[in-house]
């Protein structure tokens, strides 16, 4: 095991290291370089064999929504997200929706699909059946 630092060579007499990351200071998202020289029984040194790693953020991000219990009929109210987090990364869009109001209002809770069309669901309830015009 090695604590890899940049320029802070690690010797081994192994052909195999393992990378030990610190949890206090894991290597950052994106690309990390990393070089091997080998140097035989006589004191010959290799061309540097250089390899890029790419370090992903695969962990969703937590969602923190904050908001007053109770507010007064007709006034402005703050929704916050300044709770929300991101282990190895950092938020960078946070996408509001009312979902459902008091008198039943329902919203779509996705997006349609392309080419598809959003349908009132009010008048699903009590349906106009028109007939063709008679040409």
């Amino acid at each position: 095991m090695a604590r890899f630092r940049p320029n802070n060579p690690v010797t081994t007499d192994t052909p195999t290291v393992e990378v030990t990351i610190d949890s206090d200071q894991p290597l950052p998202i994106g690309r990390s370089r990393f070089r091997l020289t080998v140097t035989d029984d006589s004191g010959n040194e290799s061309t540097p064999a250089d390899v890029d790693v790419i370090i992903r953020d695969t962990q969703r991000p937590t969602a923190v929504l904050d908001a007053p219990t109770v507010v007064n009929y007709g006034e402005s109210f703050t929704l916050s997200g300044e709770r929300s987090t991101d282990i190895g990364g950092r938020i960078v869009r946070y996408r509001w929706e009312l979902l459902e109001t008091a008198d039943g209002s329902r919203t779509r809770q996705r997006p349609p699909s392309r080419g598809s069309r959003v349908i009132d669901d009010s008048r699903l309830e009590n349906p106009e059946i028109r007939r063709p015009l008679e040409e």
